[in-house]
């Protein structure tokens, strides 16, 4: 059985990796007040948080329509007997429920979902698993074992430096982003049952990135062979000397440097940093 693995943009997997696993990606869409572009398509990284500061206000966020990925379903029967399509956590996006509805529209190709409770590079992780097992012929049952298996290990946590995207783009409860306000704080979030809670409330930037690498260092050190992604809003020398000072560390751990791309940029805001890994 041959299987094509598709995921969403908010992988934030390169356009080289993409094209070298045979992975096929549907953007989610930015809006900036009538203006809407598909990112990693239309729009990079670095131009987003740029459009940011020259905007009047913050833009938006919107999901696929199911049309686009039942064209893309449609366009990849012609070539494979299955698909596999993971996508960021159900708890924040519709993506994933709209990329399951758009498999039962088309005929001649079984659609397989993964819903991977995360986004970013975690979520990128699992895609580029399930495609090098694609490329190797594996079925798609196995490869959705795998992912599950890796689930059990996969960690995140990042930090925002402003609560008010999260809370305004309806992602975190206004509670939580008051109390954060109010206290000056810098709090760890992390995913839990699909949507993005406070972790810790940690009082600096510089201390919560300290505890993200705490958490770490309890799995790592526990033995075994790690993956991580550190992940950044515009924040790349930062990340870099992150990155330096992790490799040191943890020389068991296998470090890529990622990024929070428009659409989660929209709704942590620039300068957010982040961390997740799983166990190889």
């Amino acid at each position: 059985m041959k299987t094509a693995i598709v995921t969403d943009s908010t992988a934030y997997i390169p356009k080289e990796m993409r094209d070298k696993l045979n992975i096929h990606m549907v953007s989610l869409n930015v809006i900036f007040g009538t203006e809407a572009y598909l990112e990693e398509v239309d729009i990079t990284a670095t131009e987003f948080y740029q459009e940011v500061k020259n905007a009047d206000k913050l833009p938006t966020t919107s999901q696929p329509p199911i049309g686009m990925f039942v064209e893309k379903f449609e366009e990849l029967a012609k070539e494979y007997d299955a698909v596999i399509t993971i996508h960021l956590s159900s708890g924040i996006s519709g993506t994933y429920q709209g990329a399951l509805s758009a498999g039962e529209m088309v005929d001649g190709i079984e659609v397989f979902g993964f819903d991977t409770e995360i986004s970013c590079m975690i979520q990128g992780f699992y895609v580029i698993e399930a495609a090098k097992m694609a490329m190797d012929g594996k079925e798609p049952l196995e490869i959705l074992e795998r992912l599950s298996e890796m689930k059990k290990s996969a960690r995140a946590y990042f930090m925002a430096d402003d609560l008010g995207h999260l809370q305004l783009g309806g992602r975190l409860s206004s509670a939580a982003a008051l109390i954060g306000s109010l206290l000056q704080v810098k709090p760890i979030l992390v995913f839990e049952n699909k949507v993005i809670v406070p972790f810790e409330k940690i009082r600096t930037r510089k201390k919560a990135m300290k505890r993200i690498v705490e958490l770490l260092g309890e799995d790592a050190n526990s033995g075994g062979s790690y993956k991580a992604a550190i992940i950044h809003a515009n924040r790349e020398q930062e990340a870099e000397e992150w990155k330096a000072e992790l490799e040191a560390q943890f020389p068991n751990v296998e470090f890529v440097i990622s990024y929070f791309g428009p659409v989660i940029g929209t709704h942590l805001g620039e300068g957010a940093m982040g961390m997740g890994w799983y166990k190889v």
